[in-house]
């Protein structure tokens, strides 16, 4: 593939993805499920492994205090819960509980019967070219490096001056 052809392939997926997304968006809210779409990527990201706040602010691209009013959210509906390794209150590390698990299977079973609502139209070979595409995105993406995340550091701990 080109350059030219790998941005204009580029270009095509950021236009269906949102539109994907917000479709999925739209049945997580019509079920009353999530109080916010990306509650579902965050679930499915801890199902895969622990993570700490750090990481997942990372992978989703947000702050320290977005990703932790998020998780906040989420352990008040008892879907993760904080921990922090050897009693180190500056590093939490966020597990998915058996309400969050049965939450994501409960919201991925609706997300899964709407979009499988609007394919339903696809003829044979229609389906088989988005397999194929899809066979090729699933490629290209398991091979990047999202899951790796820099370590979480301690910070470290300033003195304050005070005036005399």
């Amino acid at each position: 593939m080109t350059r030219s052809q790998a941005r204009e392939a580029a270009r095509d997926i950021l236009k269906i993805v949102p539109v994907v997304m917000r479709t999925v968006a739209a049945e997580l809210r019509k079920s009353g499920e999530l109080p916010a779409p990306a509650h579902f990527g965050l679930l499915a990201m801890v199902k895969v492994q622990p993570r700490t706040l750090t990481e997942l602010a990372t992978l989703q691209g947000v702050s320290l205090p977005t990703m932790s009013n998020s998780v906040s959210a989420m352990v008040q509906r008892g879907w993760v819960k904080r921990s922090s390794p050897d009693r180190d209150r500056r590093v939490a590390i966020i597990e998915l509980t058996e309400a969050g698990r049965e939450a994501l299977e409960r919201v991925g079973r609706a997300a899964e019967v709407r979009l499988s609502e609007q394919l339903q139209s696809l003829d044979d070979k229609a389906r088989r070219r988005l397999q194929s595409g899809l066979a090729v995105l699933t490629t290209v993406f398991s091979a990047a490096p999202l899951a790796a995340c820099p370590p979480e550091r301690p910070r470290k701990r300033t003195k304050v001056r005070t005036s005399s």
